[in-house]
Parts: C-alpha cells; sequence; structure tokens
C-alpha cells in the first residue's frame, strides 16, 4: 500500500484517540517500514509471499513491547512498536486476495457500500486458499515504474504481487474496500492493544 494511504488510514482510525505527538510517532514507525532497506527479505512486513504465520507473529511480537515500554516510561518506543504492527495489518487488505474473496459473496447483487466491509470474516480468514501476491524479482521491481508497469504485467505470473496487489485505485478497482477494511482493522488493533493495558498504561500509552 502507498505511503499517503497509509497515514490517512491511521489518522482516521485513531486521530481521536491518542495525541498528535503520539499520532505522528506512530505514522513515522507505520511508513519506515515501506523503506528500501525493508523491501527484500522483509516479507513479513507486509503480509507478501504468503507468510500469513510470520506477519501475525511479527504483528503480536511488536504488540508484546508495548506494555513493557511503557512501564518502563519510555511512550515513544511503545508508539513506534505499535506504528510497525499496524503496517502489515493495513497492508494485509492491499497484498491478499480477501478484499476479492469478501466481494465474491455478492456477485448474484449490488454489493454492500465499502464503508460496510467487515475486515474480520472468520470464513475468509481461516481459508486455506486465502493468498497474497507472491515477489517475481527483478521484474516485478520494474512493475512499480508507473510508465513500464503495462509492459511487465504480462510477463508476471498471475499470482505475483504485482498483479495482485491493491495498492491504490491505480492498480484496483478494489481500493475503497481495502481502505475502510484498513481503517476497521487498525481501530481493531488499537482497542485490542489499549484493552491489554492497564488504566494507568492506557493513560501513557493515549497521551490525552
Amino acid at each position: 500500500m502507498l505511503i499517503p494511504h497509509h497515514i490517512e488510514i491511521t489518522r482516521r482510525a485513531i486521530a481521536t484517540e491518542v495525541s498528535s505527538r503520539a499520532l505522528e510517532k506512530i505514522i513515522r514507525a507505520n511508513i519506515a517500514q515501506d523503506g528500501l532497506r525493508y523491501q527484500l527479505g522483509h516479507d513479513h512486513f507486509h503480509f507478501d509471499n504468503d507468510q500469513f504465520q510470520e506477519s501475525y507473529a511479527y504483528i503480536e511480537e511488536q504488540r508484546a513491547h508495548i506494555g513493557p515500554a511503557l512501564e518502563r516510561g519510555d511512550a515513544p518506543s511503545a508508539w513506534q512498536a505499535f506504528g510497525r504492527m499496524i503496517h502489515p495489518a493495513q497492508d494485509f487488505y492491499a497484498h491478499t486476495d480477501y478484499i476479492p474473496r469478501w466481494l465474491s459473496r455478492f456477485e448474484a447483487g449490488t454489493p454492500p457500500a465499502p464503508e460496510e466491509v467487515d475486515p474480520v470474516s472468520s470464513e475468509i480468514l481461516s481459508h486455506p486458499d486465502l493468498h497474497s501476491g507472491k515477489l517475481y524479482y527483478p521484474l516485478e521491481v520494474l512493475a512499480f515504474v508507473p510508465f513500464l508497469r503495462k509492459f511487465i504485467l504480462p510477463h508476471l505470473p498471475t499470482d505475483s504481487h504485482a498483479h495482485m496487489n491493491h495498492d491504490g485505485h491505480e492498480t484496483s478497482a478494489h481500493f475503497d474496500y481495502v481502505f475502510h477494511a484498513a481503517v476497521k482493522r487498525t481501530r481493531i488493533e488499537f482497542d485490542k492493544t489499549v484493552n491489554s493495558l492497564s488504566s494507568e498504561l492506557r493513560g501513557r500509552f493515549v497521551d490525552r
């Protein structure tokens, strides 16, 4: 998912729940996951290459850092851990076929509005055929270049990230559903995180 979308999704999900300085730390940590050094060998940061279990484990690993950081008075580290953990949670909808599977339920009629998307359908999340895009280098890199994309796509398998991604309106007709699912999932992860904290630590985390 493109960085501006990660920023807007995060703001929509939690801007009213945390202080402005906490929000900015969270956002910076989130978008740092898209840094060039994390594009190779870090599939679990983005739910790429069918790295489902690894990505879920990474989310929980980052969540586990939050409480101890707050206990030692290091709220910025807690905010950064939260920013890192919501990055793959948001990418999940852009890099997997979750949204097409959810929309396929309504092929016989008009699908609900994007705002009505269910981001945590247990049936889809547990489906053995749920997949995320695979990265076929070096052609995959060239597919990110807008004017080259149409020339590269025919040479990539249909299960490639280039074909499967819903990173923006330019690459997917489903992006509005992806966007709203990611907003809802971010809020789910926020609520799960703060509800696991004591009232004192919760206050330090939201910083309000």
